[in-house]
């Protein structure tokens, strides 16, 4: 009995792996990656960067959404022209959030070209594989690091396997062939992966950028490899890590591929930062893989974003589908409060609300929740209790349960976590 309750008090995540503080700033606006902090999620925008105000849109977008560090490709000398005039027009509509140029195989001449975009940038992405060929890879690197430097930006040195410096790879391999008893194949691209990002940063640090200015990814396309070249990272070096799949691919397959390898690393206190590289569906909406990756670490205990809906799949005792939409509606409708209750509610994202579908398990899912209702099931009297706190408070009846329950969860948020003399908000519908 007594090695159960040790096993239950373990329960949770392991210890966060000790890493480095990287403060990325815009202004007084500053996101801190490692060194204990939480967990940051980060996006990326589709648009072309040339074309400023589609960009500038997106990232509004994926900022409201919640990301808190949004990268943007800097890909020729258009784009990088238009980086300070994307910065500008997200200033003046009240969009703070770090933007994080993505450069490769000409980013050494666009940063020295377009000083005003390296400084409009609060971090610079650079993939070592892909910033030149021989002799020149090792010049332009330290062009690029040097700028950062210079500017006082810190650097993702990001390792892909898709792009590795072929001839790190190369020189792995003959070292391989020696031994007495090689390795696979895949552990030697295991090990290029973690060496290629590891000397990198020992040489961005020789170039002169401080070691609190450096963070690193190693990004491959399967869970289990992922899951392998990370824990190596973690225990190889104190730099916090930036996670992700680099193709997590579309649909349920990204989200479960991604949730899978994260969720792992994530148990195991390793991640500073992720990304869901989701594949959208044609017009679909970028945002998407922000709230993927909010509701990893919130379902997993390590982060707050958005009071949770906790429901039920249904059943046969659940024919009527008015649960599933009461669900979906207070689902959206949390969601889109959000922006302006985290000004006005401190707190309100760590609330639980409860929609069930009949009485098998509805009443006492709703008492375990901040609020819930218990709809009643096929055959079941039209009635439906609401528990606030554990306590049933009100039966709600008729057709407009949902505009009932909408304005007792608008209610509760108030009198739970409004300031005192606050004014209550009014309350909109959802249609």
């Amino acid at each position: 009995m007594m090695s159960a309750m040790n096993a239950f008090l373990g329960a949770g995540p392991l210890a966060r792996r000790t890493s480095l503080s990287v403060p990325i700033a815009h202004g007084e606006h500053v996101i801190v990656v490692g060194g204990g902090a939480p967990v940051v999620v980060q996006s990326m925008t589709n648009t072309d960067t040339a074309d400023a105000i589609g960009t500038a849109i997106q990232i509004k977008q994926l900022a409201q959404a919640g990301s808190e560090l949004v990268r943007i490709t800097v890909d020729k000398p258009e784009a990088a022209a238009a980086v300070p005039y994307i910065r500008d027009q997200l200033d003046k509509m009240g969009i703070h959030v770090p933007l994080v140029g993505d450069f490769h195989y000409n980013g050494h001449t666009l940063l020295n070209d377009y000083p005003d975009c390296a400084r409009a940038l609060s971090k610079y992405r650079i993939n070592p594989g892909n910033v030149g060929q021989g002799a020149k890879r090792d010049t332009q690197f330290a062009q690029m690091i040097e700028v950062a430097a210079r500017h006082d930006k810190p650097v993702r040195i990001g390792v892909n396997w898709g792009s590795l410096d072929q001839a790190l790879l190369a020189r792995m391999m003959d070292q391989n062939a020696a031994r007495a008893q090689p390795w696979s194949a895949q552990v030697v691209m295991y090990e290029a992966l973690v060496t290629s990002a590891i000397e990198n940063a020992v040489r961005a640090e020789e170039v002169g950028l401080g070691r609190d200015r450096i963070i690193l990814s190693c990004k491959v396309s399967g869970v289990q490899d992922l899951i392998a070249v990370y824990r190596e990272l973690a225990r190889r070096c104190d730099y916090p890590l930036h996670l992700g799949l680099t193709e997590a691919g579309m649909g349920s397959k990204g989200i479960v591929a991604s949730t899978a390898a994260l969720a792992v690393l994530l148990q195991e206190g390793i991640g500073d930062t992720i990304r869901i590289s989701l594949t959208p569906e044609p017009g679909g909406d970028r945002s998407r893989e922000v709230i993927v990756g909010q509701e990893i670490l919130q379902t997993m205990g390590l982060r707050k974003f958005t009071p949770m809906v906790i429901a039920c799949p249904g059943c046969g005792r659940t024919t009527s589908t008015t649960f599933q939409e009461l669900a979906d509606n207070i689902q959206t409708y949390l969601r889109d409060q959000m922006p302006e209750w985290k000004k006005t509610y401190p707190g309100v994202e760590a609330m639980n609300v409860a929609v069930m579908g009949c009485i098998v398990n509805g009443p006492g899912e709703s008492k375990h929740a901040n609020i819930g209702i218990s709809l009643p099931g096929t055959g079941e009297s039209p009635a439906a209790p609401v528990f606030v706190d554990g306590q049933k408070t009100v039966t709600l009846r008729g057709e407009r349960i949902v505009e009932q329950f909408q304005a007792i969860v608008q209610d509760y948020v108030h009198s739970h976590y409004g300031q005192p003399g606050q004014a209550a908000v009014a309350i909109e519908p959802s249609r």
